[in-house]
């Protein structure tokens, strides 16, 4: 899961963070409702910004759990691999291709990237929706690492773009739960992720990255798709499928542990 290293790696995408106005550390208070017009400069509605923002505390708790990540993996690719892609694991990921089998093929019809990659990459970050995707309060834990100065300007960007999750009505408030960064769904999507690369794939109108397969399984698909990855070419380390990968995560034995699982699925 990507939680392994936070300084570097949220919900797959790596990106500059833009500058904006409130002020990190001091009152936590004044910090949102320094937040709370940039919300509403956004675009954000004074009804969602209340409903979310409103007596938001600090939790000490996520600053605790990011200050014991670490950049690195401490395993080799061996160690790794054989604790998170097991018999079981592979044996749920092959009925996964069989179940969802259609809806894959529209999938792939349409991003270009191969169901296996897919369906390795939604094993490992929540065992197929089954396993933790996170009951953190997103717009609680966002705010707390906003207004920690340590990266203030990323995560000031993740609270906005929750804020607009709700906003656009992908998401009511009461679902906006994730994990220690704030990632949230079955494939551990940071809110400005999910706003870029969601989509809608099952017609209803709204991208939910927490209870719609076609959604959760599209977007993750036109990450990779966005990020360059090639339907048919190999996706080993040294390929360019293998660099497009590390826009959904930058460490090397997590990339090497996708192509390994979709591997083991396509039982290569």
């Amino acid at each position: 899961m990507r939680r392994f290293c936070l300084a570097v790696v949220f919900g797959g995408v790596v990106f500059s963070a833009p500058v904006y106005a409130a002020r990190c550390g001091g009152d936590f208070n004044t910090f949102v409702a320094a937040m709370s017009q940039e919300a509403a400069a956004a675009g954000v509605s004074q009804s969602v910004i209340s409903q979310a923002l409103s007596g938001v505390t600090p939790d000490p708790a996520v600053l605790a759990f990011d200050r014991r990540q670490r950049g690195t993996f401490n395993k080799t690719f061996e160690q790794y691999v054989s604790t998170r892609v097991g018999p079981g694991r592979i044996n749920m990921g092959r009925q996964m291709l069989q179940k969802h089998a259609s809806l894959l093929s529209r999938i792939e019809k349409r991003f270009g990237v191969p169901p296996e990659i897919v369906v390795a990459i939604w094993g490992l970050e929540s065992d197929f929706g089954k396993g933790d995707i996170g009951k953190m309060p997103v717009i609680r834990t966002l705010a707390t690492m906003a207004h920690d100065c340590r990266r203030t300007e990323l995560f000031q960007g993740e609270l906005l773009a929750a804020l607009k999750i709700v906003q656009r009505g992908d998401l009511p408030l009461r679902d906006l739960v994730g994990a220690f960064a704030g990632e949230l769904g079955q494939t551990q999507f940071l809110p400005s992720s999910y706003l870029k690369y969601g989509v809608d794939f099952d017609g209803n109108g709204h991208v939910d990255l927490r209870h719609s397969v076609p959604d959760v399984l599209a977007s993750t698909a036109n990450l990779l798709h966005v990020s360059g990855f090639k339907n048919g070419a190999p996706y080993g380390e040294g390929t360019p499928n293998f660099e497009a990968m590390r826009e959904w995560n930058r460490a090397t034995i997590y990339r090497k542990t996708i192509g390994y699982f979709a591997d083991k699925l396509a039982a290569r």
